[in-house]
């Protein structure tokens, strides 16, 4: 685990893509790693059993590797549809859709998702994550 706090300057679509590669890695640390120690994650889609927010660093740390590592999902890729830069120069919007797999499936499952992502000095000081939480749950059966 790196903690940087200072990384080098990285614009909000280097953040994206690293975050991406931390999705496809369900790598924690690396995804954690991209966040300001203070930062706020919000999931304004949530389902049962899952938080609406993690508040810091160390919350999305432990929350992600808690769901992902609970999880047997392997994501196969991220498909990236679009980013959109704003008028703000630390915001980018991006819409995406995760292609997964479960061990005991035979087929594919898509869950599409909306990501808005605030990156100050680099590291990502609040993300609000629209994910079909409901996605998952339905290629379960």
């Amino acid at each position: 685990m790196s903690h940087v706090d200072t990384p080098a300057v990285r614009t909000p679509r280097e953040v994206l893509s690293r975050y991406y590669q931390a999705m496809l890695e369900k790598s924690a640390d690396d995804l954690a790693d991209l966040y300001a120690l203070d930062a706020v994650h919000e999931f304004p889609f949530t389902s049962t059993g899952f938080p609406p927010r993690y508040e810091g660093r160390e919350a999305v740390r432990a929350g992600y590797r808690a769901a992902w590592g609970a999880s047997p999902v392997q994501v196969q890729e991220v498909r990236k549809i679009a980013a959109y830069e704003t008028a703000d120069p630390e915001v980018i919007i991006a819409e995406h859709v995760v292609v997964a797999t479960l061990p005991t499936g035979h087929t594919d499952f898509t869950v599409p998702g909306l990501l808005i992502l605030h990156v100050h000095s680099g590291l990502i000081t609040r993300a609000r994550d629209y994910m079909d939480s409901l996605g998952v749950p339905s290629a379960r059966g």
